[in-house]
């Protein structure tokens, strides 16, 4: 089965992608007849060295994303992983000529088909008087035993781009040019790995993977790697990674040492997530300066992709300082990052949190009976909350993520971690203060956030008075604050629901003489029912608002968890006989 692609054709995909990154891009233009984009202000060019790039197509941002000053002149695109026309490759080395260039620099990867069809543009274009040379590169560090082929071109390419692209708009000669790139060249590696393959368009993936492997040192073009491995960590990988990259017994590795310097590139293959992404660059750099490598750039991003391919590469490329000044030189690229000219290595990367407000330490004591059956209240809420992990995360699924029992289970476990720190405050006010900072800490989301804002406000009446009547202006506060911030309203299939019930049976507690077990018992039975009946309402606030009512055939899960902490809360002050 073909893969599904956002596409017009199969045919004219190519085409139409380059044509929508010009639309859109003020500072390049198409060559008439030919899939070729360049620099707009190509007449600015006049005494300079033009630079040229190119491949197939499928490798977005790459090649085109680089066009700009400071970068590449223009790109010479193929179709999905396919190595352009010779002839675009002439009509775009003409064009610079014309625009009044001293010599055109080809950068190429190492590709069988992209060698053959550059080589010859440049040897029919030098037969024209045109001076170009042609430099190819070969940073894969994945073979160890390097093949007559060569090292394929990978993602260190876009930084040859970055310094050849630095020395062209410094009015440097092509020799020299071509002299510098192919020493940097030299000093650079990339290794790539990927979850799965990736599929052009119109066609199958390129390779299978089971659920429990991992391709490494595949190519950009579906290509298999140089092995398989075991799904790992996110940190085993990396290391994995930067071991092979960096061992001396493997004929293609890049000679970093404890206190070598390099510009380090996390290139994102297509399909990876950027939280995936995050990780694996917290690991690299990580990885590196465990080693003793000085990380003098980082480029975390989407480079140079293979299409939807969910992997990663990681780039290294040895650099001094005259090097680091053409990485950070001023371009125009649109897809080169905006990278600050600052060492990633030695640099301060947390600051302290604010102390908490001298009152409020102060005000955590704890004290007596009070103290120990507030722990024991919190105890049973936490195993309640424990024991329906599955059920609210079943329920919640109908409604999109169904992390709602995972997100209530992170709150108890937090709040067990708390209680083991000491007894818990005897004062309400104080308790539900402290709760609430740790829920909105530690719980996430947008319960953690409504818990939080429930307890902030209901804190508020028990610091003067702690009766019933306190209690019942506290659940009042509560609910009001969860109404003005949440937008939910009663009816609209919510957490709110639960509490909204509960809370019309405690304005009993404002009248004299009220029962407190009497009282509490009718509202954890109302919030119970409303609990239920939620699954007979359309959702009108919430993520399940987006769902039709017609699949929301369960009670909602948040509404379900609040009258469980409710009951909880009455079967231990029963026992205690409060």
């Amino acid at each position: 089965m073909t893969s599904k692609k956002l596409v017009n054709s199969v045919s004219g995909c190519a085409d139409d992608a380059l044509a929508g990154l010009v639309a859109c891009n003020p500072n390049l233009q198409l060559l008439q007849g030919h899939r070729v984009a360049l620099r707009s202000d190509l007449d600015s060019l006049k005494g300079r060295v033009a630079l040229l790039s190119g491949g197939g197509s499928g490798h977005e941002p790459a090649h085109a994303g680089f066009i700009g000053k400071g970068m590449l002149t223009g790109v010479i695109a193929g179709a999905v992983f396919t190595s352009p026309a010779v002839g675009s490759i002439l009509a775009a080395i003409r064009a610079v000529a014309q625009a009044g260039t001293v010599g055109t620099l080809l950068i190429v990867k190492n590709y069988t088909g992209d060698r053959l069809n550059f080589g010859l543009a440049r040897e029919q274009a030098q037969a024209e008087g045109i001076p170009v040379e042609m430099v190819v590169i070969g940073d894969d560090s994945a073979f160890t035993v390097l093949k007559k082929a060569g090292r394929r071109g990978l993602c260190g390419t876009v930084l040859i781009h970055k310094v050849a692209g630095a020395l062209a708009e410094a009015g440097v000669g092509l020799d020299e040019i071509t002299k510098q790139v192919n020493m940097v060249a030299k000093a650079m590696g990339t290794l790539g790995v990927s979850l799965s393959s990736c599929s052009v368009p119109g066609s199958k993936p390129t390779f299978e993977l089971s659920g429990d492997e991992v391709e490494l040192g595949l190519g950009i073009h579906g290509e298999a790697g140089v092995r398989r491995i075991k799904m790992a960590t996110a940190d085993e990988i990396v290391k994995l990674m930067l071991d092979h990259m960096t061992n001396t017994t493997n004929a293609s590795h890049v000679p970093v040492q404890p206190g070598s310097s390099v510009v380090m590139m996390v290139n994102n293959l297509g399909g990876l997530s950027f939280l995936e992404l995050g990780i694996i660059a917290d690991a690299a750099v990580r990885s590196l300066e465990g080693r003793g490598v000085k990380i003098a750039r980082a480029l975390v991003g989407t480079f140079m992709s293979a299409l939807e391919m969910p992997g990663v590469s990681l780039t290294l490329l040895l650099v001094d300082e005259p090097l680091l000044k053409l990485i950070d030189a001023e371009t125009t690229a649109a897809a080169w990052p905006n990278v600050a000219a600052v060492s990633v290595t030695g640099r301060k990367r947390s600051r302290v949190a604010p102390a908490e407000p001298q009152e409020a330490l102060d005000s955590i004591a704890a004290g007596g009976s009070a103290s120990k059956r507030m722990a024991l209240v919190l105890e049973r809420v936490c195993s309640t909350l424990l024991g329906l992990e599955e059920h609210l995360n079943a329920l919640d699924r109908a409604a999109g993520d169904g992390d709602c029992g995972t997100t209530h289970s992170r709150a108890a476990r937090a709040i067990r971690e708390w209680l083991k720190e000491g007894p818990p405050p005897a004062s309400p006010a104080q308790l539900l203060s402290k709760l609430s900072v740790l829920l909105l800490e530690k719980m996430g989301g947008s319960s953690g956030a409504l818990y939080g804002l429930f307890l902030t406000a209901a804190a508020q009446p028990l610091k003067a008075k702690t009766s019933l009547p306190a209690w019942s202006a506290a659940m009042d506060a509560g609910l009001e604050a969860m109404r003005k911030y949440g937008k939910a309203a009663p009816g609209d299939r919510t957490m709110l629901d639960s509490l909204w019930a509960a809370r019309q049976e405690l304005q009993a507690w404002k009248s004299p003489g009220a029962d407190l077990f009497q009282v509490l018992t009718k509202a954890v039975k109302s919030a119970e029912a409303a609990a239920e009946a939620t699954k007979n309402m359309e959702a009108g606030a919430g993520r399940a608002s987006y769902i039709s009512s017609a699949r929301l055939e369960q009670p909602d899960p948040g509404a379900v968890a609040a009258a469980a902490i409710l009951r909880a809360i009455l079967e231990v002050l029963q026992s205690q006989g409060v």
